[in-house]
Formats: C-alpha cells, sequence, structure tokens
C-alpha cells in the first residue's frame, strides 16, 4: 500500500474554500495527496470545471453546506484576505482544522481571537507562508543555525513583479507576509523598531510600492522591498553575514540558494572587500507547496503543531500590522511636509475649500466658513465667519460678504458688493422639502457696488441695480433700480443714493450728495452721474 493511500485511510478529506488564483493550486495538490474532499466556489462555472477534473470530490456552492458536512473534518481556505476572519472563525466553531492562506486575517485583534479560540477547541490552525516549505528557506536556516555564514548583520528581501494587481488589500499586505515571515524565522526574534514608505500609482488609497525597515535589539537590520509595479519578475532574499553571505534566488531554475564567500580585511584602517566565487548549494527537490499541503495532512493526523501555526501567523501579522502605522505615519507626514505653491490668499484653517475652486489674490476667508465646488471668488474679498459662498457661484473683486451669509448657487456678486451679517439670498420661489425643485432656480444678480444691509433678504429671480442700497431687515421682492434706497417689508424705495454711500438731496431735475458733493441728473428712469 502506498504512503498516500495509508493517508487517506488515516484522516479525513479537506474542503478547499475558494478555487480561483491561488485556490486551483491547493485544489491540485490535496487531490495529488488523495486528500481532496470537497470544492466550495461562488463560482458556478468554475465549480462546473472542477466537477469534471475532480468527480470523487463534493462541489458546494455555498461555506455553510461545506461547515455542516460532517464528514468534512478539515477545511484549506483560499478566499480573499478580508474574508479570512470570519472564514476561519466559522470553520473552527464548526470543529474543523485549519489551513489559511496568508495573512491570517487583517487585524491583530482578530488574530488573537482566532489563535486563542483554535486553542480553546483544540484544532489545528496553519497559516501558509509557503517559504518555509521551501527547501532553500529550510537549508538556510539549517546554515544560520550552524553558525555557517558567522554573526548576521543585515537581511533584505525584493519580492516585485508586473502581476495580480489587487484592490481588497494593498502591496504589502499581499507580496510581504512571506518575506517577513522568512525574517522573523531566520532570527528568532521580533523587531523593535519598525519604518515604512511607499506609493500609492493605480489607485490614491492603495499602496502599489513598499518598502518598510525593521530594526532588531540584536543589531540586525533588515529591508522589505515589494511592488506589483515592476517590469520583470524577482524574488530574492539576501542573508549577510560577517562570514558570508547568502542569496536566495527563487526566480533562478538550477541554483536558488548560493554562498559567498566574501571577506573584509583592513588595510591601514580602510576595509578592502575580498571577492570570492559564488557556491552553489544542494537542495531536496519537491514542490513547495505540496510539502505545504503534506505537512497540514501530517499535522492534522497526528494532532501536532504545524512550523507556520497561528502564533506564527500572529507575530507576522503584527509586524504587518506595524508596517501598515508606519507607512501610513510616513504618508502623512509627507503631505505635512510637502512644498506648496504659495498662496496670494488666506484661509483660516477652520474654513473648507472644496477642489476646483479660484479665490483671487487679496482675499481672505475667515473662521468656518465653506467655499463649494466651482465657485469663483475674485480679488481683495473678505469673506467672514461661517459663510457659505456656491456651489458653482461666481464672486466679483473687492466684495464684503460678513458673518452668517449664504451665497447660494444662481447668485452673483458683481465688484464691490456689501453684504451684510446674517443677510439671506433665496434661489428657489417655491421650496418645498419633498419636491426637488433645484432645476427651477431663479438667478439673481446684485450689481456693482451695492450694499444688502443686515438681516435683508432678497428674493430670488431679481436683480439689485448698481450702488443701491438695501435697508436692514428690509424684503427685496422686485427688482431694484440702481442707486436706489429700498427699505421695509416688503421693501419700497424712498429715495436715491450716491456711490459713496450717502442718500442724495433731490432738487428738481438735480441731485447733490452732500457728503462728496458728486451731482447726478434726475431722469424718468432713474438718476445718472453728471
Amino acid at each position: 500500500m502506498s504512503m498516500s493511500s495509508t493517508r487517506s485511510e488515516r484522516i479525513p478529506p479537506v474542503a478547499v474554500i475558494g478555487a480561483g488564483y491561488w485556490g486551483k493550486n491547493l485544489v491540485r495538490n490535496f487531490h495529488d495527496l488523495n486528500a481532496l474532499g470537497a470544492v466550495c466556489d461562488s463560482d458556478p462555472e468554475r465549480l462546473e470545471s472542477f466537477k469534471q477534473q475532480y468527480p470523487s470530490a463534493k462541489m458546494f456552492n455555498a461555506y455553510s453546506d461545506v461547515l455542516r458536512d460532517v464528514a468534512i473534518r478539515a477545511v484549506a481556505i483560499a478566499t480573499p484576505a478580508e474574508a479570512h476572519a470570519d472564514a476561519v472563525r466559522e470553520a473552527l466553531l464548526a470543529g474543523k482544522d485549519v489551513f489559511v492562506e496568508k495573512p491570517l486575517c487583517l487585524s491583530v485583534e482578530e488574530g488573537e481571537g482566532l489563535v486563542a479560540l483554535a486553542k480553546k477547541n483544540d484544532r489545528i490552525l496553519m497559516v501558509g507562508h509557503l517559504l518555509w516549505y521551501h527547501p532553500a528557506v529550510l537549508k538556510l536556516k539549517e546554515l544560520i543555525a550552524a553558525g555557517e555564514l558567522g554573526r548576521i548583520q543585515y537581511i533584505y528581501s525584493n519580492r516585485l513583479n508586473l502581476g495580480k494587481i489587487r484592490r481588497e488589500e494593498n502591496i504589502l499586505w499581499s507580496f510581504a507576509p512571506h518575506d517577513i515571515s522568512v525574517i522573523l524565522g531566520l532570527l528568532n526574534e521580533m523587531p523593535e523598531r519598525v519604518r515604512a514608505q511607499g506609493g500609492n500609482y493605480l489607485h490614491h488609497h492603495i499602496a502599489d510600492v513598499t518598502m518598510s525597515l525593521l530594526s532588531f535589539a540584536s543589531g540586525v537590520k533588515a529591508h522589505i522591498f515589494v511592488s506589483w509595479l515592476h517590469p520583470f519578475k524577482e524574488q530574492k532574499l539576501i542573508v549577510v553575514g560577517d562570514r558570508k553571505m547568502a542569496v536566495f534566488d527563487d526566480v533562478e531554475k538550477k541554483d536558488k540558494l548560493l554562498l559567498y564567500p566574501h571577506s573584509i580585511d583592513w588595510k591601514n584602517n580602510i576595509p578592502i572587500a575580498n571577492k570570492a566565487d559564488a557556491q552553489p548549494v544542494e537542495l531536496d527537490q519537491g514542490e513547495p507547496l505540496r510539502t505545504e499541503c503534506l505537512h497540514f495532512l501530517d499535522c492534522v493526523a497526528s494532532r501536532t503543531r504545524p512550523r507556520t501555526d497561528g502564533d506564527e501567523g500572529l507575530r507576522v501579522l503584527s509586524v504587518l500590522h506595524r508596517c501598515q502605522q508606519a507607512l501610513e505615519k510616513e504618508s502623512h507626514r509627507q503631505e505635512q511636509h510637502a512644498p506648496h505653491a504659495e498662496k496670494k490668499y488666506f484661509v483660516h484653517e477652520s474654513a473648507f475649500v472644496d477642489g476646483g475652486v479660484e479665490i483671487g489674490e487679496g482675499t481672505s476667508i475667515w473662521h468656518t466658513s465653506h467655499i463649494l465646488k466651482g465657485s469663483q471668488i475674485g480679488k481683495n474679498c473678505k469673506i467672514g465667519q461661517n459663510v457659505v459662498v456656491g456651489p458653482n457661484t461666481t464672486v466679483g473683486n473687492g466684495v464684503k460678504i460678513q458673518n452668517n451669509v449664504s451665497v447660494y448657487e444662481g447668485v452673483t456678486l458683481e465688484d464691490f458688493v456689501f453684504c451684510g451679517p446674517s443677510m439671506v439670498f433665496t434661489n428657489v420661489f417655491n421650496p418645498r422639502s419633498e419636491i426637488p425643485r433645484m432645476n427651477e432656480l431663479r438667478p439673481t444678480l446684485v450689481k456693482k457696488g451695492a450694499t444688502l444691509g443686515a438681516n435683508s433678504t432678497i428674493l430670488c429671480g431679481i436683480t439689485i441695480g448698481q450702488y443701491a442700497l438695501i435697508g436692514a431687515g428690509s424684503v427685496v421682492t422686485k427688482a431694484v433700480p440702481d442707486h436706489a434706497l429700498v427699505v421695509g417689508n416688503p421693501g419700497r424705495q424712498t429715495g436715491w443714493m450716491c456711490v459713496c454711500g450717502v442718500k442724495l438731496v433731490i432738487k428738481g431735475k438735480k441731485a447733490t450728495c452732500p457728503s462728496c458733493k458728486k451731482p447726478y441728473a434726475v431722469t424718468v428712469s432713474g438718476i445718472k452721474a453728471i
């Protein structure tokens, strides 16, 4: 009887959960090990294809059906990382042993809960840190433990490709777990300090390239460079010791692990490098994924602790979390210190200015005001506290808008308009909360130099003429001529105003400003400066 057939009698079959990009490889390997009991996937076409390939395995499209099947005692989870926590928890609660692809989950707190749950229920919990089942990494661990490389000084890894770009996780969480796992295992210690930086190029909130730097109490430093925007595939891990250096190149087909017995001599207090030829290291053969799957089956059968158990997965998760925090902190620091073009206007730190807004030189915008998108504000304007402008509103040069005024869409203020405190514009004639009427906006135009007094109200769809003055508390319901003085509710004209803001003295067909002495002519259509 073969080893695989003996094993299939000793342990229950495994259900692979998620048979897509990576899960299909688990399906193949568990089948080859005579341990594939079921495949669970939400894609009907994919499931039908697997049914044709593996007719002896059960096919499920619902995870809950797998959990209810008492014949299935172990699951291998290859769903997206964001679903790991729930899938692992449900399997453990259902009494199943669990193999889950990296990372264990996306939260340290959740990870701690999963590890505790596995121990409480006496279930196997293994994390798919594949490199620990690679002959080169196992040999490298052996060489370091034997002192072949001497004192370890530095470790760095490059995991680069123009490959599968994810949207449920960034490049750090997608590529770096393998390398973090190996570095922690080779050094047998956790980092004291973590730094990270990266770049978001394809999506504003998702890092495509990251560099993480780990510093250990032993003095060793390590960096991890990951990217899915690289012109070619590179998977290298380099360990620098004071006696030898090791290079693990997983892309290399033949000699995946090389030792370089370089040495450094000191002459006249100057370090001199002596380079030596690379020494290939003989490795056992075998597919790492098959070895990993076999290890899980053995642990399930013997109830022994996996090489990459939940605790190891939690350590990796902890470092990933610290790298993510450092990445976000560095990103924020760069934003805070990035050089900005010098603004020629002032916006108080409590004010909000949307994108797509134009603000002229010399303008100031004060506390808690909000300038909405599409608005244009001219030069040398004074925007007081708690003012709202926009969206899509035009304000001319030299305009003053006092506190608590909202200049809504549809309102246009020409140059040197004055809006007194708490005066009101409207833009819909008959508003209802339950009936949308933004397509019925009535435009309001306030012409050059006009003054709108405190607490006045301007109904929509009218024009306020040049240098008109609306008295405090007035309600304006119809168009106002140039230079008119309007007061009351409803507003009525009671006189004429000078450009300087003083009421004109009328004598026959002539008018004069008692302050600046500027003369005007009285006509049937109003007054005009002489």
